[in-house]
């Protein structure tokens, strides 16, 4: 029996994945939890394995090839003798259970180090950039793309990609000009040093590796920063500390900030825009879609609260916990992972008082949010502190101009300093509530969390 290995669709965003790599070549037998191939979407890198057993007939879709979801990628057999000549894809409609998940395969997040065999049998990248396929370019299919609008030939392009791969960003320097040095990654010379550990830029790496070096390379990039006192956002806190017997948990620094920040972007539409995709207009964004970077063992991930502006607080902070934990766990799928308008990102907890983080394409802005540390402040009565907080807004230039983004920065200030005028309509009892026992365990230097 012929069954055909299909492209997963794996949420509702998901219209299209690319084939990182094959783990078993033409020929090999299958098992039940054999690693086929790594999946890529957007933002995520998954690893395919298989359900059941059988033989690898014929691989449809080679590697680096992006198609749509539910297309076949694979065919495999019950015997391994059985003849394939006579299939043909069999169409796969909607709604038929079949574009969740192929009936023999599954998506588990990437990381799982695949066997040795697997890894033999994986087409070698030579130093140029290509396969060993003769006549094959690695490139991305947004390089591809981008490459066929500006009228780039790829051919000579060095790739800074994982495994030498053609990105987006070396087809913008192709195209402005600007000389190759002939050699891949950065051009620099190497010492002869020992190395502890080789890490592939490849899976989400890759992936936060070429977005990264896209958007350091080709957004013009401004930061403002300013000093917001945390004082009544410390009151707030503590008092929200009563809804916990109720909700199972109490708000969070970073949740309370970041639900506010949501609030500021509701009054401040410009932050939350995008270009279009030829750049040549820009797009206003109905939902505030709000990711929330994660620090996760395989690397950066950023979580999406879509429609975050429909959301009360416990709402808001439920799904944010959903998220990050999903995230955390290595369990997130491509759709908690994409459609993000703005991004926050908070470096706190390590101590850090501010940054400057890179706006996440292709939105307009980012906010880095530091620690709440104790600090003297000059006022009218004297030399007193107060626990001061550092944002650090990231905003891309050709979307937002510098006072526009200087009032959404201020407007975000102003509701953490006085965060009542959001919470008082929402918890009038706790707001109330007398703390003034309580408010002294909290510390200096106190974590963002």
């Amino acid at each position: 029996m012929i069954s055909e290995v299909i492209m997963p669709k794996l949420g509702q965003t998901m219209e299209e994945g690319r084939v990182v790599e094959w783990y078993l070549a033409e020929g090999d037998e299958v098992k039940r939890g054999d690693l086929l191939y790594t999946l890529e979407s957007d933002k995520a890198s998954l690893d395919v394995e298989a359900t059941g057993r059988g033989w690898l007939r014929k691989i449809v879709i080679d590697e680096d090839e992006v198609v749509p979801v539910l297309t076949v990628v694979a065919l495999i057999t019950t015997d391994a003798d059985e003849s394939i000549e006579a299939w043909s894809p069999t169409p796969v409609e909607p709604g038929t259970g079949i574009e969740t998940a192929s009936p023999d395969v599954t998506a588990t997040p990437a990381g799982t180090e695949p066997p040795a065999a697997a890894v033999d049998s994986a087409p070698s990248i030579d130093s140029t950039g290509t396969s060993s396929s003769p006549g094959r370019l690695i490139a991305s299919p947004r390089a591809r793309r981008l490459a066929a609008d500006r009228g780039v030939d790829l051919t000579p392009v060095t790739g800074s990609g994982p495994g030498g791969r053609i990105v987006e960003a070396d087809v913008l320097v192709a195209a402005a000009g600007v000389p190759d040095t002939g050699a891949r990654g950065d051009g620099y010379p190497r010492a002869d040093l020992p190395v502890t550990e080789t890490i592939p830029l490849t899976g989400l790496r890759g992936i936060i590796s070429e977005r990264m070096t896209l958007s350091a390379r080709t957004i013009p990039q401004v930061t403002l920063t300013t000093e917001v006192d945390a004082f009544n956002l410390r009151e707030a806190r503590q008092r929200l500390r009563s809804v916990e017997p109720e909700w199972g948990f109490a708000p969070g620094y970073t949740e309370l900030i970041a639900f506010l920040t949501v609030r500021a972007l509701a009054e401040h539409p410009g932050l939350n825009a995008r270009l279009s995709a030829d750049h040549q207009a820009i797009e206003m964004l109905a939902p505030v879609n709000l990711g929330v970077a994660t620090d996760t063992e395989r690397g950066l991930m950023v979580p999406v609260i879509t429609s975050a502006e429909s959301m009360d607080l416990r709402t808001f902070t439920t799904r944010a916990r959903e998220l990050i934990t999903r995230a955390l766990e290595g369990t997130a799928l491509p759709d908690d992972l994409a459609g993000g308008t703005f991004t926050v990102t908070s470096l706190g907890a390590f101590g850090i008082d501010a940054f400057t983080p890179l706006i996440n394409p292709p939105e307009a802005a980012i906010m880095g949010i530091g620690r709440i540390r104790e600090k003297p402040v000059v006022t009218p009565d004297g030399i007193s502190t107060r626990p001061l907080l550092t944002l650090s807004l990231v905003f891309d230039h050709r979307i937002v101009d510098g006072a526009p983004a200087a009032r959404f920065l201020q407007r975000t200030g102003e509701l953490i300093e006085n965060p009542d005028t959001v919470f008082d309509g929402i918890f009038p009892d706790v707001i109330g509530k007398d703390i003034s026992s309580d408010i002294g365990s909290d510390t200096s230097g106190e974590a963002i969390t």
